[in-house]
């Protein structure tokens, strides 16, 4: 769609916030960026780094136990993060004790990939991009054809 730039954020409903930001700002490093709290001084959302110009959104309060453990529900599925080396970001994510959904793999696409869940059961896949991957290929497709 012409006129976007690139993906803003993702948002998240978490049960529990302090364990989230323990998650994502501790173990994942993301650094807390700022907080919007509501008339009554309770936090309604935190905003966690990860580019400039990409966030991620984590609301308190969640409803279910746990994000919908099937591929197929209605919703978002999955985040994925784009890493300049799997294997190093791997071995950092491990050292905090976080345990891989799957460990590096190369996916259907030609990138290698590794998956994790947070706490509230949220998936987070990492993918490397391989010079050759299917997606870039399908970039040169549209931008020869003027898309």
């Amino acid at each position: 769609m012409k006129g976007i730039t690139s993906l803003g954020h993702v948002a998240i409903n978490v049960i529990d916030l302090e364990k989230s930001l323990d998650y994502y700002v501790n173990k994942l490093g993301f650094p807390e960026m700022l907080r919007l709290k509501r008339d009554d001084g309770e936090t309604w959302l935190v905003y966690l780094r990860i580019t400039d110009e990409q966030y991620l959104e984590i609301f308190p309060g969640a409803e279910n136990d746990r994000a919908p453990a099937s591929w197929h529900t209605n919703g978002m599925t999955h985040m994925c993060w784009t890493i300049d080396d799997l294997d190093a970001t791997v071995a950092r994510i491990k050292s905090t004790g976080i345990t891989l959904l799957s460990e590096p793999s190369k996916g259907l696409d030609g990138n290698r990939q590794a998956w994790l869940e947070d706490p509230d059961g949220n998936r987070i896949e990492l993918m490397e991009m391989h010079p050759d991957c299917l997606q870039y290929q399908a970039i040169k497709r549209l931008h020869a054809e003027g898309v």
